[in-house]
């Protein structure tokens, strides 16, 4: 865990654009009010974060789900922020999906390219031995005519 109370603090350029997006423009916000916001934004997450540990753990389970987030949500009495929630995680869901389909399809197109590489140079071998043999084959017609 953190070893100092500062450690649990997020970054202060997050606090700032948060809070930037927030208001509205021509609003300033001093240093001690950014310090006050981000202290509290981490107790928030501190404190989620051990309420859907609690679910984790009820349901015999180490890892953390969305599922747990959404019911600690709920026993912090945070229901009117469930629906933007699971719409933020329909959307990250989303775009999870889209970012492994394209890795996919790259997997499968550099695969092609090499089994594509593989078959030319299979291809490419078996030209090189007919090569080698032919010289050969015209070389013993040759020693026959000269024979005879």
């Amino acid at each position: 865990m953190a070893e100092r109370p500062e450690d649990l603090n997020l970054p202060n350029a997050v606090i700032t654009r948060i809070i930037k997006e927030a208001l509205p423009d021509g609003v300033n916000v001093s240093k001690e009010a950014r310090r006050a916001i981000s202290q509290a934004a981490s107790v928030f997450v501190l404190y989620a974060t051990s309420c859907a540990n609690n679910f984790a753990i009820k349901a015999k389970r180490k890892t953390l789900n969305a599922g747990d987030v959404l019911a600690a949500m709920e026993e912090m009495e945070f229901e009117r922020f469930m629906e933007p929630l699971r719409e933020a995680l329909e959307v990250y869901k989303k775009d999870q999906k889209g970012k492994k389909e394209v890795s996919e399809q790259k997997r499968k197109d550099k695969e092609k390219k090499t089994d594509c590489g593989i078959d030319k140079s299979r291809e490419e071998e078996e030209e090189e031995e007919r090569m080698e043999e032919e010289p050969d084959a015209e070389n013993e017609v040759e020693e026959e005519e000269v024979e005879n």
